[in-house]
């Protein structure tokens, strides 16, 4: 189950087009809404949609998605002129569909407290920044870039020393485990 969950949406949208495309509805208008990233990127483990959704972005988004002169989603991405960014104003810039292409440092999988300043990371953090300029200065865009890495820095080592104490409480024969009914995961997983 883990792994078709995992496998539906983690596959290159290049060899799936009905990642982002519905398969009864193949239209690039409804592509570009960004309900559509809402589909992989929601919930417990991947809360893009709900940071996206509460941000200034998203708000900006949400109010005046109907507008079609705030959001034409009739144009392609390199003519667009919205009010705000959608998910693939940003991470599709252009009209292209590598959407990692325009993705800060990877977070997740225990890469959270990878060095974001390494030469390795460099251009994709300045490409990541160049995006920000369309609409943004870059003084802004590198700021927020550095206020995303402590917080995703300061989260990491929250969720490592989380990980120490119940570590810690099990080698102390203090951690028994949760009975299965009682689970607080919706799979019933510990």
């Amino acid at each position: 189950g883990d792994t078709a969950g995992c496998t539906f949406c983690h596959t290159s949208p290049e060899e799936r087009c009905s990642t982002c495309h519905q398969r009864h509805q193949f239209n690039p208008a409804v592509a570009r809404k960004s309900e559509q990233c809402k589909t992989c990127h929601w919930g417990k483990d991947h809360r893009d949609w709900e940071a996206y959704d509460i941000s200034i972005h998203g708000t900006v988004y949400q109010v005046n998605k109907w507008d079609p002169t705030q959001f034409d989603m009739s144009k392609k991405l390199a003519d667009a002129d919205y009010v705000g960014p959608t998910c693939q104003y940003c991470h599709m810039r252009g009209g292209h569909h590598n959407v990692q292409r325009l993705s800060t440092v990877y977070t997740s999988m225990g890469t959270s407290n990878a060095d974001r300043g390494a030469p390795l990371w460099k251009e994709k953090r300045d490409t990541w920044v160049s995006v920000c300029d369309d609409c943004h200065s870059p003084r802004f865009a590198r700021e927020n870039l550095q206020a995303m890495d402590e917080a995703c820095k300061d989260a990491g080592l929250k969720y490592t020393e989380t990980f120490k104490v119940a570590e810690n409480l099990m080698l102390d024969g203090m951690g028994e485990p949760m009975p299965k009914d009682l689970a607080p995961d919706w799979s019933g997983q510990h």
